[in-house]
């Protein structure tokens, strides 16, 4: 039988870990990444979307952040992403619309420096 000693100070060989710290990081990272994994709009695509009267649903939000990470899947860059009757020339890497329009708009319209199309 061990000898236990009463009012002695006990000092573990390894430091203890916080369970609770390792849970705040880890919910700390999930939040980062939830963030980081939603598309955002440079400033450019809000003054588009509000000249145009554009809002977006949530659905439609799920269907962009869907489109983007398909996008980043295949190795993309800079996306066209078709949905209905609107246009988003989308930056995969940085996960941000950088512009927007009504397909109508589009006539006569080129887009540059894509390497993808994505219909949603």
């Amino acid at each position: 039988m061990a000898n236990i000693q009463v009012n002695q100070a006990y000092y573990p060989k390894q430091p203890i870990q916080s369970v609770k710290k390792q849970e705040a990081s880890s919910f700390a990272d999930q939040l980062k990444q939830t963030i980081e994994s939603q598309v955002s709009f440079s400033h450019h695509a809000q003054v588009r979307l509000e000249q145009n009267g554009i809002s977006l649903s949530d659905q439609q939000l799920q269907q962009l952040n869907n489109g983007v990470e398909k996008a980043r899947e295949k190795g993309s860059k800079e996306s066209l992403m078709l949905m209905k009757d609107l246009a988003f020339v989308v930056s995969v890497k940085n996960n941000k619309v950088i512009t927007a329009m009504k397909q109508d708009n589009m006539e006569n319209q080129i887009v540059t420096n894509i390497d993808s199309a994505l219909i949603l």
